[in-house]
């Protein structure tokens, strides 16, 4: 088996975790808690862009569907290898995402005529912006636009990152196969310092749980050694309590100031 073949294995088993390791959830609305073999579920019902056909450039609906604000975060331990995405930037540079190792990357996966793309670029677009200084850097890839499309859809959006155009080649897609759902767009995958994905949500990206996530990925939210089951550390976003867990659970984070505790294994930014 091929080395690369192998790490795509590895890397669609820890998606398709449903122990620990993997904390899952959906963008927020009507949520509840699920407690359970150390893993809290949280379960909601979506307004937006669930199971929708979006258009490329061509105007037709082939190939790819929008998915519906689906969350997971993967627990350090149990990362896969770094991910290796090369390619030709919507602002005539060269992007290489191994250059950016020592700092959480988000990549979002996008292009102009989706139109969950469309409603998240703005909040991405602040989220880049508000989480530069901690040092936090994002990069889109584009799957289907030619580079005139792509620059419209930035400037429109006063995106202040560049992009993959990787509608020619597919190469940094398959660099993310295990990780990004087949045809799922707009999907938005978090990775740590060390270039392994933490964390991906498919479909639009719900601001607060974007923020969540980065922060946690980031160490930008905290867990106290002394914090009592069901208590949620505070973020810079909000600082909440969760709902009441069962004795015995583990410290949770509020992600993006949800309300609701999940479960994490505080972790140590170096």
């Amino acid at each position: 088996m091929r080395r690369s073949a192998a790490r795509s294995i590895a890397r669609s088993a820890v998606w398709s975790a449903a122990g620990p390791a993997a904390r899952r959830g959906r963008a927020p609305k009507q949520a509840r808690v699920l407690w359970g073999a150390g893993l809290v579920a949280l379960s909601v019902t979506l307004s937006s862009c669930a199971g929708l056909g979006v258009q490329g450039d061509d105007g037709s609906q082939q190939g790819f569907v929008a998915g519906d604000g689906t969350w997971e975060l993967v627990a350090e331990t149990d990362r896969t290898d770094a991910v290796q995405i090369t390619g030709p930037g919507s602002d005539g540079s060269t992007v290489d995402v191994s250059a950016l190792r020592g700092h959480v990357v988000v990549i979002n996966v996008w292009y102009a005529a989706c139109a969950p793309c469309r409603v998240e670029a703005p909040d991405l677009a602040a989220a880049a912006r508000e989480y530069s200084e901690a040092g936090v850097r994002f990069v889109g890839i584009n799957t289907r636009d030619g580079l005139a499309a792509a620059n419209t859809f930035e400037r429109q959006f006063s995106v202040p990152y560049p992009s993959v155009m990787d509608s020619g080649s597919g190469q940094a897609l398959l660099a993310l196969r295990g990780v990004v759902p087949p045809l799922a767009v707009p999907t938005t995958i978090v990775l740590d310092r060390q270039g392994r994905p933490a964390g991906r949500i498919v479909g639009r990206a719900d601001p607060g749980v974007l923020r969540g996530m980065i922060e946690q990925v980031a160490g930008l939210s905290s867990v106290s050694p002394s914090a009592g089951a069901g208590q949620a550390p505070t973020s810079n976003d909000a600082a909440s309590r969760a709902p009441s867990a069962p004795a015995g659970a583990a410290a949770s984070l509020n992600v993006g100031g949800l309300g609701v505790g999940l479960p994490i294994t505080p972790v140590g930014v170096g």
